[in-house]
Formats: structure tokens, sequence, C-alpha cells
């Protein structure tokens, strides 16, 4: 029998090369248009037969290969896997997957082999893992038969988190060259999707964008037929080192005076793992350091999220959690995501920490070990949360929502404008630390915070680790509210790209008095912070503006924030004030000032928007 790799690349050789449809060469309807003219009448009929097959052929290709890119979601692929959704068709399936899995192998093996100059002579190897969604099975196949049709020896993680997926590439013995992991995060059971990642970390937009392209040929080409008598993956075990690699890390930063391998004796932890992948937190990590983690919920892995959204985001689960911890009067409480790239924490008085509470926290942290570093969040954090980094001698830059831009902006402060940022956090929970290779990991974002819990306790403190940001002040009021794109999916983004933008001329026109488009100015950090109109998003990213809103009773006393969202065909709309019924107030000016005015209210469902205008909820 001929080895994995041969076998793999004789099939990559012997599959069927796809044809240009648009080069005169390959067209009927292009190579024999010249001649219409000059046939006799039965041959003319036969030609436009022709003629009239390609061009329909060629539209049938072209929907195809769409089918697959409008499964890119920003630097992630994601798609509805399971029937359930209202008005949504199945699109992430198995002949989807192996076709984008195949492409990413080809574009890995490329990549191995520009930066080597030669062509790879080892087999590359490839890791997956998966949260527990139903679909992920089924899905699996397609990526381990797309990845060995490139060429790739695949290695089957199993059930595992994202940040483990990337710690696959570097930790030793498994150095894997690539990782994909298979999860939706905190979407709903019927979605699935593919994160990508190499030894240099995640890949971007622009790359995903490449890879799309590449795999929607592929796709039109085959028919959706999945491919079969692959080899089979290697079964690997890389949870269990990933585990230890971070309980090392604990007993090596907490150096315990007395009980170093045990150094969370006498700390109760309670975990909420929302039935994602992050149990092995509690019985692979905590209870091995010596944690009592009674009281925690929800750590079977169940594909259905039967008991809330697994979302450190979610009411449902903070309030859970906040139960649980004073309950069990517990130390800390943890909430992680599906696939454990994000996290949250209740503190041992039941305050929950996420969103800008949860920067804040580690902002502390990472203040103490690096003074004066700067730290990047996304633009919808509080002008509070600026106020207690600079308090503390921090740098605080605002950058474009997205966890991906934040952490890409971070990289390029450190690595292109030479200014030391050690840390990167986005409101919805994604935080990635320098030391951690820009890795945005909710599982070592709490490693730290129990680290500086039992630092502070060793101190002889008696205050829990909510102690830390008591001086955090809150906005008065909040609000975020949603607008559906009226348009077939294939126009959404740019009817939206569309709405952003005349937001944008709106308040650059003076038309919406009072409000101006925050921008960073002569910002000492960098070009492009914030929403300077100088940092033009990628095609495939997200356009978003920041304007800040003074009136002359209040001054400045708030900001509205307007995005669209990449994961789905709407607009968010995020405000904050200072005043009491300055959300509403801000509500009321965008729906009749700039909504109205400039028709785009026929081009939005601005259906919460009118109601939280009049009434003030929604």
């Amino acid at each position: 029998m001929a080895s994995s790799s041969t076998f793999s690349q004789s099939l990559k050789s012997n599959a069927p090369k796809m044809r240009s449809l648009s080069s005169p060469r390959n067209n009927p309807f292009h190579a024999n248009l010249h001649f219409l003219f000059s046939m006799p009448a039965t041959q003319l009929k036969t030609c436009i037969k022709s003629s009239s097959t390609a061009k329909y052929n060629e539209v049938v290709v072209d929907e195809e290969m769409d089918k697959i890119r409008r499964l890119q979601n920003g630097s992630d692929v994601r798609g509805v896997a399971v029937e359930g959704e209202k008005g949504r068709t199945v699109d992430l399936t198995p002949p989807a997957v192996e076709a984008i899995a195949e492409s990413f192998g080809e574009w890995v093996i490329n990549g191995l082999e520009k930066e080597g100059g030669r062509p790879v002579e080892a087999d590359v190897k490839v890791s997956l893992g998966r949260d527990p969604r139903i679909s992920g099975a089924s899905l699996s196949v397609g990526v381990f038969a797309g990845l060995a049709r490139a060429g790739c020896m695949v290695f089957d993680m199993g059930l595992a988190t994202t940040p483990a997926c990337f710690m696959s590439t570097l930790l030793p013995p498994f150095l894997y060259d690539a990782s994909i992991m298979m999860t939706a995060s905190h979407l709903p059971y019927t979605r699935n999707g593919l994160k990508f990642f190499t030894k240099k970390g995640g890949l971007t937009s622009p790359e995903v964008e490449e890879i799309c392209d590449r795999a929607a040929r592929k796709y039109a080409n085959r028919l959706a037929k999945v491919s079969t008598m692959l080899p089979s993956p290697k079964r690997v075990d890389f949870m269990s080192s990933y585990a230890k690699h971070l309980r090392d890390i604990i007993k090596e930063r907490v150096n315990h005076p007395l009980h170093f391998d045990t150094p969370l004796q006498g700390f109760q932890i309670i975990v909420n793992a929302g039935n994602g992948s992050g149990g092995f937190f509690t019985w692979d990590v905590l209870d091995k350091l010596g944690t009592d983690t009674f009281g925690s919920l929800n750590l079977t892995p169940d594909g259905m999220f039967p008991n809330h959204i697994p979302n450190p985001e979610d009411k449902i689960a903070m309030a859970l959690t906040r139960a649980a911890v004073l309950e069990n009067s517990a130390d800390l409480g943890i909430v992680f995501d599906t696939d454990v790239d994000r996290s949250g924490v209740v503190d041992s008085a039941g305050n929950p920490i996420n969103g800008d509470k949860l920067i804040a926290l580690m902002a502390a942290i990472v203040l103490k070990e690096h003074p004066g570093t700067t730290i990047v969040t996304d633009a919808r954090t509080s002008m509070a949360l600026t106020r207690f980094i600079t308090d503390r001698g921090g740098h605080h830059c605002l950058y474009r929502v997205g966890y991906r831009n934040v952490i890409d902006k971070g990289v390029q402060l450190n690595d292109q404008d030479g200014i030391e940022t050690h840390l990167m956090m986005e409101t919805s929970g994604h935080g990635a630390l320098k030391e951690n290779h820009f890795l945005d990991d909710g599982a070592y974002m709490v490693v730290k915070i129990i680290i500086e819990m039992v630092r502070m306790k060793l101190a002889g403190s008696s205050e829990g680790i909510g102690s830390l940001i008591k001086d955090l002040e809150e906005p008065l009021e909040s609000i975020e509210l949603r607008m559906n794109i009226i348009s077939e999916p294939r126009h959404a983004k740019a009817k939206g790209a569309e709405a952003i933008e005349t937001f944008r001329n709106y308040i650059q026109e003076g038309r919406l008095q009072g409000w101006e488009l925050d921008s960073c100015g002569d910002c000492w950090v960098s070009e492009g912070c914030l929403v300077d109109s100088n940092d033009t998003p990628a095609a495939i990213d997200a356009h978003m503006y920041r304007a800040k809103v003074s009136d002359e009773e209040n001054g400045e006393h708030g900001w509205v924030h307007i995005r669209q969202s990449i994961h789905n065909p709407n607009i968010a709309i995020n405000m904050q004030s200072t005043v009491a019924g300055g959300c509403q107030s801000m509500t009321r000016v965008l729906r009749e000032k700039f909504l109205i005015e400039s028709g785009m209210d026929r081009v939005l469902d601005t259906t919460q928007v009118e109601k939280y205008a009049t009434s003030g909820n929604v």
C-alpha cells in the first residue's frame, strides 16, 4: 500500500483541473461568436444552443463559487451546518469544508516552500480540533479529506479548544505546521465554522479570503462530491499536554513557599464551561493544583448547549455562575465560551467581571508587570476605562471592533512602531498578551487572574480579585441596538458599507449638530487608531465609525459607535452616555436627522431604533 503522502499526492495530481470559462479558448460562446454570421442556418441554430448552454453553465459555476465565498467571516469561516434555522439553509457541508481544507493545506505548503526557497521534502503536519457541536463529526470527515488531498499528514485532536489548536504548532513534541479549529464560538448549535493557524498565529482576513477563493473553484469543479478512500488521520491527545503547560505556568509563577505543586490549596473556584470544550480546565488544571471545584456548572460537553449560550457576555451564564459562587462562598467564578478563546469571571462578592471590567482587571495586572505599557482595545470601551488605564501609568489605544483587528494592531505597535504593547483586549472577552504569542486564550487569561489572586493572599490581603477595579467608574447609560439590512445576502455587505459611509458623511458635513467623528488626532501611538479615516478597512473587513456627542447643557456627554457586523447582515449601534436620558436622546437624533433624512430607513430595519427612541426600551 502506498504511503499517506504518496496516496494524497496522487489524488491531488489526478484531480480534475478547472478551466476558466471566461477565456475564448474554453468558453464555446466566446470561441464561436465570430463564426455566427458566416454559418448555414442549421449550424447557426446548433451554435446558439451551445452558446446558451455555456452561458447557463457559467452562471451555475459562479453561483456555486459564491456559496463558498459567502462562508468567509472575517478571519474565520462560518455557516449553517444543521437544519433548524428559520430562513437559513445548510451551507457549511462536508464537500464545502473539504474544498476549504484542501485549499488551506495547499496554502500552508506553498508558504513553507516560499520560506525555505525549495519544495517541502518532509510531510506537512496539520492538526484538527473541534468543539462538541453535533455537526462536528461529519464535517471533520470533510476536513480530513481535504487536507489529505493537499498532501498533508492529518492529526485528529478530538475535543479541543481554539487556543490549544494554535499551541499544538508550538509545544513539543507535537510542533505541527498548522492547525484548524472547528467551532462557531457562541453561535447556536446549528452553526459551525473553521479557524486557521500556523506557527505565526491566526490567519488574517485577506489570507482567509485567498483560501476561500481557491476553495470556491475546487468546490464548483467537483459538483459537491465528497472524496472517499482517503487515509485516516492519526488520533493524538494534545489537550493533556496543553493542560500541563497551563499548570506549570501557575506553579512556577506562584512559586508557593509551602506547596509548590499544589499552589491552589485552600481556594474554591467555580467553573461554568457552558457545555462547551472548557471542562478540561476543571479536572485537568484546577483539580490537579489542589483547588476545590465543587459547585462547578455545565462541564459535560453537549453540542446542543441545553443550559445557556456558552458566552461570557450572556446574562444567564453570568447569573448562574454568580449564584454558584455565592452559594458555595467560592473565591472565584469562571465563565468560558464554547471554544475557550474568551472568558469572564465573577469575584468572591458575586460581582460579574466582563466587558470593560475584565479589561480593567487585566490592565491592572499587566501594568504591575509592565509599567507604562500600551493597551489596545476596541472602540466600544468607555471613557472611564481610559482614565483607569492612564491613572495607572498606562496608555490606551482604541481601535477597530473585531478581536483580530485589535490583536493585529498590538502586533503592529510592537513590531513595526516600536511601542511596547503587552495587552490587547476586546469587550467581548477576547484577550491576548504579548507574553503568550499574541494569542487570544480565555484559559490563559484566567490563569493570569488566578496567579494574581494567590499572590494577593500570600501578601496578606483579605480582599478578592475584584478589589483591583473598585475605582473603575461605570457609564450611567449604555445600550446596543441592531438594524437588519434589507437586502439579498450577496448585496448586504455593500448596502451596509453604504449606510456606514453615509453616516460619516452626515457628520463631516455638519448635518448632525454636536456630533463629531472621534479620532485620535495627534495621538502619539500611530496612524489609524480608533476610527481614523486614514485607516481604510480591508475589503473583507467591516466599516465602522465612532462619534462623540456634545450639547450646550452637558458639554461632551457620550458617544455613538456604528458598525457592520461581519457575522450577520446587520448594523450594530453602541452608545454610552454620562447623563440621564442621553442614549435615548442620541437615538432620536440618529433616527430623525440621519436615518429618515438620508433615506437609510428604507435600506435598514429600524424597528429597535424606533422603539428605543420612543419608549427608552428595546
